[in-house]
């Protein structure tokens, strides 16, 4: 009896020992393989998209649907998912051994809808330093733009990019009225006050409530040494970010480039080179399941990049960023915009006639609008579901208005 029991014990061991051995080479990703009557290594490639239950392609053969795992064996493979109305994402990914690849699909309606948001004409509209808000001048048509004339509704407004609960938006308010065309202005490092540049004088202006044009505060005297501050004061909100980046890469990014602008997650981030510099290898430790995607650590001026901090990679996004902008509003005569997405895993592209969405690591371009707009005033909302635009839909006769272009 007592050697059965012992037997027993041996033999629950053993089935247990080698059940868990099973589910651990199972859960690295080894596979049974039949035909050849051995047990090969594989890695597992984990597709979401958004929105869900949309196709998967590997190699051009249909596999499943999103959301799913499949094991797949160590290689490269043109992956495809598709779903109806939308356009279709497409990646070359390498799959490793024993290594987990997750790839999230933000895709994109191939038909996008178009809503118009102003109504009376709008003038250069610039982003806050958040993207947040977007001030835009309402200008006075020619036929009316006198002295005497009634002036209501015209001057500088802000506009909120997000949606409130329940999907009702917060109206455009008015910060200061008049006659305002052609006149320049700049948000504060904190996005609360603007400088309104306007007849060779400059005045400070909140945002939180509307100043009437007899009562804006003059600040010409003062105009450097307020620019010197908020300067400052971007300059301190910037180093506090890079401060916990590795030395090599801190100093590339205070002393090397013209632009730095970090992702709403601040995993990422975009900058332009304004000298050419190398970044080295291996910055941070190995990150299973980091990207497969071709990285470049050769930095060139006037090339745009972005660095994921947490995987140590750094991808070419644009190599002719001269007359790309970045950050900020309009101040020059610039007709391309970068900004990130809200998802902060894919940018925005505005160029003449086309926007575009792609991943943060350049590939995957999608064109979500392809027509006539005023470029480069395309910019992403704090929502997933829409983006601005400026546009008069062809009509040459008429201001441009906002609009409300529906993506998701």
């Amino acid at each position: 009896m007592t050697k059965l029991r012992i037997l027993l014990t041996i033999l629950t061991f053993i089935v247990v020992f080698t059940l868990g051995t099973a589910a651990f080479m199972y859960a690295r990703g080894y596979r049974l393989n039949l035909r050849e009557n051995s047990i090969n290594p594989t890695g597992l490639l984990v597709l979401k998209s958004d929105p869900d239950g949309a196709q998967i392609f590997i190699d051009n053969e249909l596999k499943s649907a999103t959301n799913t795992t499949m094991s797949l064996p160590p290689g490269t493979y043109d992956i495809r998912i598709e779903k109806e109305g939308y356009i279709s994402w497409i990646k070359t990914l390498e799959i490793k051994a024993e290594i987990v690849t997750e790839e999230t699909a933000h895709l994109f309606k191939s038909a996008p809808s178009l809503t118009a948001i102003t109504f009376s004409g709008v003038e250069n509209p610039t982003p806050s330093q958040d993207m947040s808000k977007i001030s835009y001048i309402a200008p006075v048509p020619i036929k009316v733009a006198t002295a005497s004339a009634n002036l209501n509704g015209y001057g500088l407004w802000v506009m909120e990019m997000a949606n409130l609960p329940l999907g009702f938006s917060r109206e455009p308010r008015r910060i200061t009225d008049g006659k305002l065309n052609s006149a320049t202005w700049q948000f504060s490092p904190d996005d609360r006050e603007i400088i309104l540049d306007i007849a060779k004088l400059s005045y400070l202006l909140p945002i939180s409530e509307t100043t009437n044009e007899a009562q804006r505060v003059n600040i010409t005297q003062r105009k450097v040494t307020t620019l010197k501050l908020w300067g400052e004061t971007e300059k301190t909100r910037l180093e506090s970010h890079v401060n916990k980046l590795p030395i090599e890469l801190k100093e590339i990014l205070l002393n090397n480039a013209s632009s730095v602008v970090f992702s709403p997650d601040e995993r990422m981030i975009m900058y332009t080179a304004s000298a050419s510099a190398k970044l080295s290898d291996n910055l941070i430790k190995d990150f299973p399941g980091a990207s497969t995607q071709k990285q470049n650590r050769d930095i060139n001026i006037y090339h745009t990049y972005i660095y994921d901090i947490k995987e140590d990679r750094n991808f070419l996004i644009d190599n002719d960023s001269k007359n790309l902008i970045t950050k900020g509003g309009i101040t020059t005569s610039a007709q391309r915009r970068l900004a990130f997405f809200p998802t902060s895993r894919n940018l925005l592209l505005a160029e003449p006639n086309k926007i575009t969405i792609m991943d943060y690591d350049g590939t995957n371009r999608q064109v979500v609008y392809e027509g006539n707009y005023v470029a480069p005033f395309a910019f992403p909302t704090v929502s997933f579901d829409r983006i601005i635009i400026l546009t008069n839909l062809g009509a040459e006769d008429k201001l441009p208005n906002l609009y409300s272009v529906g993506i998701k």
